[in-house]
């Protein structure tokens, strides 16, 4: 026998929509800001600590004039300055639309992407990034 289930009222579905649109909106403005205000311009942004002590890119250097061709819909510019951050990008997003669709739904937003083996992925992809952007022979995904 299934179990019947209330209907939501449309404030309860509205309430449970306020974070993925409060994320949506923060990061949208962020984006409309670096897309208006261009990175490749000395003196609107800080350098890189690390690139500015060590001479090596680090695996988030590019990312602001990635996200600032992105927003001129220079996909071809954006994946030389920064391919790790434009693959980031639709997953980004799929994640917020689920997360928005289940809030909507009333369901629970459930993720198995803190799971260690997920973590432990994602930081062997940073760092192996990282080390083949500063060799010679990676020199096609230095910024």
């Amino acid at each position: 026998m299934t179990p019947i289930v209330p209907a939501r009222r449309p404030a309860d579905r509205l309430r449970s929509l306020l974070a993925p649109l409060g994320v949506a909106a923060v990061a949208s403005a962020a984006a409309a800001y670096v897309t208006s205000v261009d990175p490749n311009q000395p003196g609107h942004y800080p350098t890189c600590p690390l690139l500015f002590l060590t001479g090596l890119y680090c695996p988030g250097c590019g990312s602001l004039r990635a996200v600032h061709a992105l927003g001129h819909a220079d996909v071809l510019s954006a994946l030389h300055l920064n391919p790790l951050l434009v693959a980031a990008v639709p997953f980004l997003f799929y994640r917020w639309a689920l997360w928005a669709l289940r809030s909507w739904q009333g369901r629970p937003v459930r993720t198995n992407l803190a799971h260690p083996a997920y973590l432990w992925g994602l930081l062997a992809i940073v760092i192996v990034f990282w080390v083949i952007r500063n060799t010679p022979f990676g020199h096609f995904l230095a910024p």
